[in-house]
């Protein structure tokens, strides 16, 4: 999707590690375990603790050569990924807003922050790697996003390149917001495994809201001009968002990397599952659309 030129970007929206905020670490727990499950994203389907520290160091060090302070405008954001991230940034914004009031779900809206790091990065669920991919911290209500994955993505995990795919990483970790603000992640384990575990089931739940955020994004205006901040999507580029969805679901990656996959040991879903639950989330606009209970049964039939 393309951000129509002429909205106005701020942006102080997203922050990058030279910004120097102190993240105050809260060790061990759930908050730990959810980054565990997410740093799993994007990856192999393979355990990656190693990479993760559960104690935090007290404040983010690391310094970044990301500078989005000269990101003004729509076109921007279409010329240049860091550009694109402040304006996917506040487009969720709008949209989320919006629909949880609109469609009458009891539930307020809250920023979280959003993060562009390079290399690593200090959070309240512990000290992470860019290897773990982008993910979303819900003790500091956090998402965190390394701008290279978008080339690894591409290069290692055979994803799109194409910006609507950018877009849907960022709003699939806006779903785990969403989420946290719901009490997602006080009413289920979603440190549960397997392709019937709660784990599974957040990550599918997730991926609909990024497609209720695609379904919006093009008609939710920016409230300083007043013009819609995405164009509607082509055929081609919803397309490319769904083959990421697909790329990045267990069963693929298990298979790459390990040569075999195990649906007991999923934290994601599969291809089709993921493919799905976006498109369902694309079709409807409908925040209910994911019924919690109504994940089928993983099947290696048709794949």
């Amino acid at each position: 999707m393309s951000f129509n030129d002429n909205i106005h970007l701020d942006p102080s929206r997203v922050r990058t590690s030279g910004a120097g905020r102190k993240i105050v670490g809260a060790g061990g727990g759930s908050f730990l375990g959810i980054l565990l499950i997410l740093g799993f994203s994007y990856l192999t389907g393979i355990d990656l603790t190693s990479l993760i520290s559960s104690q935090a160091p007290s404040s983010s060090s690391s310094s970044s050569s990301v500078d989005v302070s000269t990101c003004q405008t729509g076109e921007d954001a279409n010329e240049r990924v860091e550009c694109r991230m402040v304006a996917t940034a506040q487009s969720l914004d709008e949209v989320w807003k919006t629909q949880l009031a609109d469609q009458g779900t009891g539930v307020a809206y809250k920023l979280p922050d959003f993060q562009i790091f390079s290399d690593s990065v200090s959070t309240a669920c512990g000290s992470a790697t860019s290897a773990v991919g982008p993910f979303y911290c819900p003790g500091d209500s956090t998402v965190y996003l390394d701008l290279g994955f978008f080339n690894d993505m591409v290069t290692q995990y055979g994803a799109s390149d194409s910006v609507l795919a950018q877009e849907y990483v960022v709003a699939h970790e806006w779903g785990h917001h969403i989420q946290n603000l719901q009490g997602v992640f006080r009413t289920y384990n979603t440190r549960e495994t397997g392709s019937q575990g709660a784990g599974v089931r957040s990550e599918l739940q997730a991926d609909c809201y990024a497609g209720v955020w695609m379904h919006w994004a093009s008609t939710t205006p920016d409230p300083t001009t007043g013009t819609p901040y995405l164009q509607a999507p082509s055929a081609d580029q919803i397309m490319g968002a769904l083959q990421t969805a697909e790329a990045i679901g267990d069963d693929r990656l298990q298979s790459k990397y390990q040569g075999t996959t195990n649906p007991e040991s999923w934290t994601h879903g599969s291809a089709q599952q993921r493919a799905t639950w976006l498109q369902k989330g694309l079709d409807s606009g409908d925040i209910a659309t994911y019924e919690w209970d109504c994940v089928p049964r993983y099947t290696s039939r048709g794949r």
